[in-house]
């Protein structure tokens, strides 16, 4: 593969690293019995605590850091940041598997445990926003994977990114599930008050044991709250996507009202809600889990999701009108910084890209 020869540490001078087999049959999109592995070496143990047992990092150094978004992709940003490949919130649903794919990796239990960690992020970023070709336009972060996940613990990248997009000035969106943002909050006040900066936080329900099982490696709901908490009082407004509700675990009038009335309490800026979608390598990944979890749920989904990816309009027009009908009931008001569109956007519509190619670029 082209990004082995990335690795921080080469192969040759790994003697002791294992071999994975390369005689295994797979299909790409997701069977945690069938995984493609085309000879990709295990790197000396790196363990990062994460949603599954075995998770470890894979270490490169990336070649670039910024990432162009075709324009074909109808987002309403053009570049983006992703220092992680794979993510070890292990959501079950998540729709940026099938990039696993491109590395050779599967999109279920590889996405999940098998981390890449461009080691070099921060430093590479600041070369590139110095670059006389850079026109110093909004960057999004967290559009493919979580740049707070676990194992920016260990790695602490975003630090040195959030840095060098300060030093110069540069606009910039982040969205995440991961609590870990608050350990960098003054940097990011900091750069807010220097160029346009948004935060958005995934909160798709409040219900703890949904989120016990779809999205494992991930913070709760409740310390997820308090994110939003901490940055409304920093005064940078905090955008929260009630992503992704569910058909027939988290679409229900009592489920949608509670998780409204709670991130409202919170304090949410803005809440924009998207329903699940599943595009391959996701799809696959989470019918198996509805197999073994709600085998009940199997004839609504197959019904639903039987033209597509995306749920019929006419379902998501109900749903779209139970959360408008709550927020209402709750006092939401409208967005009190719409100039900033252009960054928070990239926030809002990450989830509903169908395909933006270069997220499966290193």
């Amino acid at each position: 593969m082209r990004w082995e020869r990335q690795r921080v540490v080469p192969p040759k001078e790994n003697a002791s690293a294992q071999e994975l087999p390369l005689d295994l049959p797979g299909d790409v999109r997701g069977s945690s019995e069938q995984r493609p592995r085309a000879g990709l070496r295990l790197p000396e143990p790196v363990p990062i605590e994460a949603g599954t047992d075995d998770a470890y990092a894979i270490e490169i150094h990336a070649k670039s850091i910024i990432n162009r978004v075709p324009g074909e992709s109808q987002v309403p940003f053009r570049w983006t940041v992703n220092p992680f490949r794979g993510c070890g919130h292990a959501c079950v649903y998540c729709f940026a598997r099938r990039t696993h794919t491109y590395l050779d990796l599967d999109a279920g239990h590889d996405f999940d445990s098998k981390i890449v960690v461009k080691v070099n992020a921060g430093a590479l970023l600041r070369k590139e926003l110095a670059s006389p070709r850079w026109a110093g336009e909004p960057i999004a972060m967290g559009t493919n994977t979580d740049p707070y996940q676990r194992a920016e613990g260990r790695y602490r990248l975003m630090p040195e990114i959030i840095s060098a997009l300060r030093d110069r000035a540069n606009p910039f969106s982040i969205l995440t599930k991961g609590t870990l943002i608050l350990r960098d909050a003054d940097l990011i006040v900091q750069a807010a008050g220097v160029a346009p900066v948004s935060v958005a936080v995934s909160i798709g329900s409040v219900d703890e044991r949904l989120w016990r099982a779809v999205e494992p490696g991930a913070p709760s709901p409740r310390r997820r709250l308090d994110v939003v908490r901490r940055f409304a009082d920093a005064g940078i407004g905090c955008t929260v996507l009630m992503a992704p509700i569910l058909p027939g675990l988290s679409d229900g009038p009592e489920q949608i009202d509670a998780t409204v009335r709670e991130l409202v309490a919170a304090g949410a800026e803005r809440i924009v809600p998207l329903l699940l979608h599943l595009r391959p390598g996701a799809r696959e990944w989470f019918r198996d889990w509805l197999q073994r979890e709600h085998p009940e749920l199997v004839p609504l989904y197959s019904r639903l999701y039987r033209n597509g990816s995306y749920l019929p309009k006419s379902y998501q027009r109900g749903v779209l009108a139970l959360v408008e009908e709550a927020k209402r009931r709750h006092g939401v008001r409208p967005p009190r910084s719409p100039q900033f569109r252009d960054v928070t956007g990239a926030a809002e519509s990450a989830a509903e890209v169908e395909e933006v190619r270069q997220l499966s670029l290193l």
